[in-house]
């Protein structure tokens, strides 16, 4: 008997922003999901418009397993994880160790599989890169969202995180900001007679 995915199960209790009042709560588990759309887009896009060779499906399927340590270690908010470099260092540790801990759990015949998505290999950095900039913009909308539904407590986060990723020198990135964006702020009534 394997725990594995009982324990994947409880992603959707692991809250995000937990030191931030939100209009709409988010658990890593949709979290995990719209990163994983979003990357695969990054991806197509990054092959489409700039001549990359990124494989999108493993970029989505990495993105869905990106934040499974946190059934064993929780949320940590980012002011407390970016505290200081030696707080960045033990809290990275600490989730190679919960996804160790994790892929124990895997039937051992299946274990080579699952280890290629919870350890990271230098062979996924550039489809680690698009998951990382896929999980920023995930957090810019999370901001532009409470925002529009006038929760102030995201503007902060969401000038650092704009910053953030102006900065990515990411072309397909950008080219979703310009592209996809606009739209998050349109109500349903605007979508639809935009069709």
């Amino acid at each position: 008997m394997s725990h594995f995915f009982a324990f994947l199960s409880r992603m959707k209790f692991i809250k995000r922003w937990g030191l931030m009042h939100s209009n709409y709560p988010e658990n890593i588990q949709e979290h995990s999901m719209r990163v994983a759309m979003i990357a695969h887009a990054l991806a197509v896009i990054r092959n489409r418009r700039f001549g990359g060779s990124v494989n999108p499906e493993r970029t989505a399927t990495l993105a869905l397993y990106h934040d499974v340590s946190e059934v064993l270690t929780g949320d940590l908010p980012t002011p407390i994880k970016y505290y200081n470099p030696g707080m960045q260092s033990a809290y990275h540790a600490i989730e190679a160790n919960a996804r160790k801990s994790l892929l124990e759990l895997v039937p051992r015949d299946l274990r080579a599989d699952y280890q290629t998505l919870l350890v990271n290999s230098s062979s996924d950095q550039e489809h680690h890169q698009l998951i990382r900039g896929a999980d920023k913009l995930c957090a810019y909308i999370k901001c532009l969202e409470e925002a529009r539904a006038g929760n102030q407590e995201f503007k902060q986060a969401e000038r650092a995180l704009r910053q953030t990723l102006d900065g990515m020198d990411l072309p397909e990135l950008d080219y979703f900001l310009e592209t996809f964006l606009p739209s998050f702020s349109l109500t349903l009534d605007e979508l639809q007679k935009s069709d």
